[in-house]
């Protein structure tokens, strides 16, 4: 058997029809085909998988009982498979705690590195910090108040898990009588227990004194018994006053601050001997919001100025009536009066209570009216205080929306503690490092002067922490910071990480799956993600990734484009082998785009817009400096730039927050900015994401959308329907009365198995039909209920084409080329793409007012050219409508079709923040210091 193969033989995998496929070994080989055919099936649910599988079924039961177990893929089999990695989207962390540095593993490396070459400092005066000597050490300590009383303590054990019988005998046998152990003192002839799996501090009580003349011989010999026994460590124990440490390696010798011997987990906000105190290393609190809770200011209190949990104003019968009238009276303002023109100790009253002061309360209910005097402690300490004490999660969430992250007071946002921070390398310290960008930090490595000593010392760790940041820049990831959260890492940028972090790893022999690496990346960074997938390949590797950038299938060795269709129409290989085989292959639709014999045409014109623009003035957040923008309204525009230059800080936290706030009355707290002018010529903002549009297998594209609500009407009204006395709930599969009560309307039944993985099967009763027997005698031209849910679009479309209402609803998920998706797929099984155009299809349903503006980020990923063709179809209707459409896409099929650009740059990170150019793409072509009009003027001159 040829081992320079894989073979796939038989997969059935979701829509895949009984597929055969061979793909070279050791190759850069790209899958691709219309959003839907199947890709994902083959190389994630097959290949992946059964990879994944056989080598955790090569590990012990009871190794695996900790992994979970996997189901075998639908196939015959698979030749010729290594162990399989998987580097898709979906694995952004939710930990507030990750950092890029963290996941990158570069921040273990900084902090092995401070530890062992970084500098001390004093955190008070910032002075470099040196040994002490014993005698330094007699000299404070005697330097205390005559009369103090002492206990001089050898730190023995410092934060480790464990019972420490053997310290306790140690101690007991050099004839010691006390320890200290998490600050309690035990006699060492008594038995003390300690908790194995909790950390804890262990001191042995060297000497006990009461400060005076005479003392400075016992007292040096015991700082050095101390001293012997702990490694260089003392702890003086002042009764009643704050204890010191002392350390023979470093102290100040003007404020004796005392910085115990440098050790990597000082530097981990992770870990309590780094983290600062306050913030437990989070460097933020979630704090109420005062504009959150009063997000619109001239509205009155009656006009529901307050929107927060349990305060909302309801009638004169509440609670909160009852505060607000009391309130009112006693700092002369009524519940008619805006919440701005209310005087400013009556606000502070309402957000912060009245303190001390007790004011008149008339609480009125249906047992009659009684006056009383109390103090109110404000909405936002009761909210706060609510949010601390609640254990429902529901009501924690509800507060939450109010709330909004404030930096720590004591470490200012830089999570660790004083003494952490007051190490430096080359004057800086490690969250001063991880503040620069991966390229600033190259350079700096680069131009680090270290002594001989030092060099020796941290040689291979920093020849690692300059390879790995190397590779983070060879991805086009050199704008960001190690600082940066992993939980503001789009998809694109999280797999991106991983991908560095796997070439940091140099595996050989390994079978790589690729799930879209190009989303999010800018034209001029793609050559550079081009160049390092080939160099894992070239390290022995096999590479598969799926893909739709021409730029990456044009490079790959081998392709396989799957299809011809999306869903029930795909599921087969249309085309398999070189580009110039998949270019010649008239049945393959990329191979069309490819060749040119297919494209997406350059409008004739651009629109000019309805003459009115909205316009961000001064918008500073993250690396802006200080934008100025217009944009046309009744225009399609998009938002380019290379990756971090600032797009989504422009739109999506500045302008679609403030919109948000002041049309939709969102609770939201938009990016740092002046002003937005123009807002009175827009009704409403829409954002369309990729986000999922249910998140349980209930929701799915007919609920959705609304038109399952018709076609529930539309059973209830026949024959069969009204004959029964049947109304349009019958035929829910959400709630009792029509649905089979077995499965609760799931159609099946969830068995769980011990060491194998859970099984569904369809419900026995229903057997999979969700509903029950009498609802399914009810149909339509003879199909029932659960039919009609089972139906494509297509075919949805067909069966109800003389029902106007319905129709209509269905047009529209067609129009979005959506019409292979069953009506009744679970919202879970969609794709990014395609939760989105579900998303557009409903707005395309409604009636257009012409003055709404759609906000749109990155609306083509995971979308082939053909399915891009068919957006902009879509997204060309909203505008003709009236609408304002703003695109933040790197894509150039859009760009090349947008009436007006706003490309922001130059580079990204520090570098970036400032409009590059604006207007028509024609305009922006000509910009020379834009790199989107670099690669605009090629795709212009090859539409000609």
């Amino acid at each position: 058997m040829a081992t320079d193969k894989i073979r796939i033989k038989g997969a059935r995998e979701h829509n895949l029809k009984n597929v055969d496929v061979t793909i070279p070994r050791d190759q850069l080989v790209v899958f691709t085909g219309l959003s839907g055919s199947g890709k994902s099936s083959l190389a994630f649910d097959t290949i992946y998988a059964d990879g994944q599988r056989r080598y955790v079924e090569s590990l012990s039961s009871y190794a695996r009982q900790f992994l979970g177990q996997m189901e075998k893929p639908d196939v015959d089999y698979i030749e010729g498979l290594s162990p399989a990695i998987s580097i898709d989207q979906k694995t952004t962390s939710r930990n507030p705690r990750s950092t890029v540095g963290t996941v990158t593993e570069i921040y273990d490396y900084l902090r092995l590195l401070y530890a062992r070459i970084g500098v001390p400092h004093c955190p008070i005066c910032g002075r470099e910090i040196k040994q002490q000597t014993i005698d330094q050490i007699v000299d404070k300590v005697l330097s205390l108040d005559e009369g103090d009383r002492i206990q001089v303590l050898a730190p023995v054990v410092r934060g480790r898990k464990g019972e420490h019988l053997k310290e306790f005998e140690s101690a007991r046998r050099s004839g010691f009588v006390r320890v200290r152990a998490d600050g309690s003192i035990f006699d060492l002839t008594e038995e003390i227990k300690l908790d194995k799996n909790k950390k804890h501090n262990i001191e042995v009580v060297i000497d006990r004194l009461v400060i005076k003349e005479g003392i400075k011989s016992r007292l040096t010999d015991s700082l050095e018994t101390a001293t012997s026994l702990s490694g260089g460590l003392v702890i003086i124990d002042v009764v009643g006053k704050e204890e010191l440490l002392f350390s023979q390696n470093y102290a100040c010798p003007e404020h004796g601050v005392s910085i115990e011997e440098l050790e990597p987990r000082m530097f981990s906000f992770n870990n309590p001997f780094g983290a600062c105190e306050k913030c437990t290393g989070l460097g933020t609190f979630l704090k109420v919001d005062p504009d959150l809770v009063v997000p619109d200011k001239k509205k009155s209190i009656r006009q529901g100025a307050i929107r927060a949990s349990g305060w909302y104003y309801k009638d004169s019968s509440t609670i909160s009536h009852m505060y607000y009238d009391g309130l009112a009276k006693a700092y002369g303002f009524t519940l008619d009066t805006p919440f701005a023109e209310i005087p400013k100790k009556g606000q502070e009253a309402i957000l912060y209570g009245t303190g001390k002061k007790a004011i008149e309360m008339t609480r009125q209910n249906e047992y009659g009216t009684g006056v009383y005097k109390t103090t109110f402690e404000g909405i936002i300490n009761n909210l706060e205080r609510r949010f601390r004490e609640t254990s429902s999660n529901w009501m924690r969430e509800e507060i939450q929306d109010v709330m909004s992250s404030v930096l720590c007071p004591d470490c200012g946002g830089d999570r660790l503690k004083k003494e952490s921070l007051a190490v430096t390398i080359a004057g800086k310290n490690i969250i001063e490092f991880t503040n620069m960008s991966v390229v600033d930090e190259l350079s700096f490595i680069e131009n680090m002067h270290l002594s001989e000593r030092d060099e020796m010392i941290a040689g291979q760790v920093f020849k690692e922490i300059k390879e790995r940041l190397t590779f983070l820049k060879s991805v086009g990831l050199g704008y960001l910071t190690l600082a940066r959260s992993a939980t503001t890492l789009s998809g694109g940028e999280s797999q991106r990480i991983r991908l560095a972090t796997q070439i940091g790893s140099s595996l050989m022999g390994v079978l790589y799956i690729l799930d879209e690496p190009s989303i999010g990346l800018h034209q001029r960074d793609n050559d550079k993600l081009i160049g390092t997938l080939k160099r894992l390949r070239d390290l022995g590797n096999t590479l598969i990734v799926v893909e739709h950038d021409e730029d990456t299938i044009r490079e790959a060795d081998y392709i396989v484009d799957i299809g011809p269709g999306a869903g029930v129409y795909g599921g087969e290989v249309v085309a398999a082998g070189s580009l110039r085989d998949i270019e010649n292959c008239k049945e393959s639709i990329t191979g069309q785009y490819l060749c040119g014999a297919q494209k997406i045409e350059v409008p004739k014109s651009r629109r000019k817009g309805n003459g009115k623009f909205i316009e961000v003035k001064k918008a500073s957040q993250n690396n802006l400096k200080n934008v100025n923008v217009k944009i046309p309204l009744g225009t399609f525009t998009c938002v380019t730039g290379v990756s971090g230059s600032g797009k989504s800080s422009l739109i999506n936290e500045v302008l679609y927050k403030a919109l948000a706030k002041e049309l939709n009355g969102a609770k939201s707290r938009p990016g740092k900015h002046q002003k937005i002018v123009g807002m009175e010529n827009l009704d409403k903002v829409i954002g369309i994401d990729q986000s999922p549009i249910g998140r349980t297998p209930r929701s799915n594209p007919a609920t959705y959308t609304g038109v399952f609500t018709d076609i529930r009407n539309f059973f209830a009204e026949t024959a069969d329907a009204k004959a029964r006395g049947y109304t349009s709930s019958r035929f829910s599969f959400n709630v009792k009365g029509g649905r089979c009560e077995a499965c609760q309307g799931d159609g099946i039944i969830k068995i769980e198995m011990h060491f194998l993985p859970d099984i569904f099967v369809p419900c026995d009763v229903c057997h999979g039909k969700r509903y029950n027997r009498e609802t399914l005698e009810v149909k339509y031209k003879g199909k029932s209920i659960y039919d009609v849910l089972e139906m494509s679009i297509d075919e949805a479309y067909v069966f109800f084409e003389n029902i106007p209402r319905i129709k209509a609803k269905l047009q529209t998920l067609l129009d979005v080329g959506l019409g292979y998706i069953k009506l009744g797929q679970p919202a879970t099984t969609l794709s990014g793409g395609e939760a989105q155009r579900v998303k557009l299809s409903l707005e395309l349903s409604r009636r257009a007012t012409g003055k709404t503006i759609y906000v749109l980020d990155e609306p083509t990923t995971g979308l082939h050219t053909a399915d891009v063709h068919k957006l902009i179809g879509v997204l060309q209707r909203l505008v003709d409508a009236g609408n304002t459409i703003i695109v933040i896409e790197h894509n150039l099929d859009i760009v090349k079709v947008a009436d007006y650009i706003i490309d922001i740059g130059p580079e990204g990170g520090d570098q970036g923040g400032e409009i590059v150019a604006t207007g028509t793409p024609e305009k922006v072509a000509k910009v020379a210091g834009s790199y989107t009009g670099k690669y605009l003027q090629k795709m212009l001159a090859d539409s000609q």
